[in-house]
């Protein structure tokens, strides 16, 4: 069956780097685009970044750009480098893979998603 496993989450300090990655099984998420969600403590899921089937980028409104950079390894691998963390990126981050080609903020555009990993920031 299809699985997408997150790694890289863990306790960091404000101001510090994390690397979380994601693998997706089962089959080839080639054509499809990929993403990353957060759930902070007490708050709904949102969209992170996201990469469409063509590898192209997009990301939250200024929260993480020019702090977090996505990159499609390949069509089942995607890593999201996350530096300058703040406080306030504490958050469960969940890896997505989407139903078509672009990379959409919209939840219910992706088919499948990870069992997510706790990303914690202290100040």
């Amino acid at each position: 069956q299809v699985q997408l496993v997150e790694s890289g989450g863990g306790l960091v300090q404000a101001g510090g780097s994390l690397r979380l990655s994601c693998t997706a099984s089962g089959r080839t998420f080639r054509g499809y685009g990929m993403g990353w969600f957060r759930q902070p403590p007490g708050k709904e899921r949102e969209f992170v970044a996201g990469t469409s089937a063509t590898t192209y980028n997009t990301y939250r409104t200024n929260s993480v750009d020019g702090r977090f950079t996505l990159v499609r390894d390949n069509a089942n691998t995607l890593t999201l480098q996350m530096n300058s963390l703040k406080p306030e990126d504490t958050a469960v981050y969940y890896c997505a893979a989407a139903r078509g080609r672009s990379a959409s903020s919209r939840e219910d555009e992706y088919a499948y998603w990870g069992q997510g990993t706790q990303v914690t920031v202290s100040s």
